[in-house]
């Protein structure tokens, strides 16, 4: 309606320019009429020639000016939608104008770097040459860059950081260019994490397989005839086969359980019955260091999803462990506790030792990481059984809390 609203004046101020035609086809038909032709012929042939006027018309009408809006409400109408828009991105991003000031900054930016008020200058924010080179940089020639960029507070974090320009008509068609932050931390520490393994597995199996060189090497020349030799050469050379083969075992162990992280277990255990079985399997170690193991568990069944050869890797792990190295306590207490009221299960090891010092407790999970090296060799351990506990935890979506004082002891809980 609005477009025939428009249209009709336009047609009837062409038509008014046309009255000469109109006038001479009016004159036209009375002739038509006077010569005796039918007047219902006469009719068809004014409608005809109405119509065709009225086409011209229609043909020759100057085109219709386009709406006119205003620049501030068109540009105001942009910038919400781009508002909208680069809130919905989970990377970092900016939008700086040329002339360096801060015009937009989504959700991601401000959780990640805190608030920079609009019309700030990027400098006055952004502490990195960098960054604020590459920005002025693309700002004058107008080509997209990018750097790797790591900050240090409030942690330490690696960003991809890029700046391309994008035509944005905002304000005239200003040009203005979006500073993007693409995080790559945890890609770093991954790569950080497979090069430290790939170190520390050479580092533990060279040790054992230099011993064995050296005394097959031994065997084979000086004490070729030496029988006492030999006797005491293959038990060193057995226990240090037996412990590469141990390190091998947790590394697949250990490959295995990466594979299968995601996959939550979903088959009921009994936690009671499990603790039970493997006390009693640890019975033997346990008597051999002096130590008394002591469980406590509820009258009834407590059940958790769960896998149950895995489950007991866990548990044989932080009780072996707290046997080894808590044995000056002579003492450890195993309890299950929780599973009532909606109360979490827990399971509880604690040693009466000499304890963990404190600053090496946020790292006893870690691959290899010992807190006394020559203890740990000399008890047999491979530096990789609280790895273990820590992947088969993180597949049964539960964790482990580690308390510890040094003189006092040191207690594991598991949570489920």
């Amino acid at each position: 309606m609005e477009k025939q609203d428009r249209v009709w004046p336009v047609l009837w101020a062409r038509v008014k320019a046309e009255r000469r035609i109109l006038f001479l086809s009016a004159v036209i038909a009375l002739v038509l009429v006077a010569s005796g032709m039918h007047v219902l012929a006469v009719c068809l042939f004014w409608l005809v020639l109405a119509v065709a006027l009225l086409s011209r018309s229609e043909t020759m009408a100057p085109p219709m000016p386009a709406p006119v809006i205003q620049a501030n409400a068109a540009s105001k109408t942009q910038m919400e939608a781009l508002v909208i828009i680069l809130n919905a991105l989970d990377m970092p991003v900016l939008v700086v104008a040329a002339d360096e000031t801060v015009l937009l900054q989504n959700h991601a930016d401000e959780k990640a770097f805190g608030t920079i008020p609009q019309n700030t200058y990027l400098a006055a924010r952004v502490r990195s040459p960098g960054i604020l080179d590459m920005v002025r940089e693309t700002i004058a020639t107008g080509k997209i860059n990018q750097i790797e960029h790591s900050e240090r507070l409030p942690s330490e974090a690696v960003y991809i950081v890029r700046v391309a320009p994008a035509e944005i008509a905002i304000d005239g068609g200003e040009r203005l260019y979006i500073l993007s932050y693409r995080d790559i931390s945890q890609a770093r520490r991954i790569d950080r994490m497979r090069s430290d393994f790939v170190a520390n597995a050479s580092h533990e199996l060279r040790t054992p397989l230099a011993s064995l060189r050296g005394f097959i090497e031994t065997l084979q020349g000086p004490a070729r005839n030496d029988v006492k030799a030999h006797e005491k050469f293959l038990v060193i050379m057995h226990e240090q086969a037996t412990r590469m083969s141990r390190l091998v075992d947790d590394l697949l162990s250990l490959s295995r359980l990466e594979l299968k992280s995601h996959i939550a277990p979903d088959e009921k255990i009994d936690l009671a019955p499990l603790l039970g079985h493997v006390i009693d399997a640890l019975s033997p170690l346990a008597q051999d260091v002096d130590v008394t193991i002591a469980l406590n568990v509820p009258d009834g069944p407590v059940f958790v999803n769960g896998d149950r050869d895995e489950l007991i890797e866990v548990f044989e792990n932080l009780i072996e462990n707290a046997c080894k190295y808590g044995q000056e306590g002579k003492k450890v207490e195993v309890s299950l506790l929780g599973g009532e009221d909606g109360r979490p299960v827990e399971v509880a090891v604690r040693d009466f030792g000499p304890g963990i010092p404190a600053e090496h407790v946020p790292r006893i999970t870690e691959r290899f990481y010992r807190v006394n090296v020559e203890a740990s060799r000399s008890k047999k351990g491979t530096g990789l059984g609280l790895a273990i506990v820590k992947h088969i935890l993180t597949r049964h979506r539960a964790r482990m809390i580690v308390q510890s004082e040094v003189g006092k002891g040191t207690l594991f809980t598991v949570r489920f």
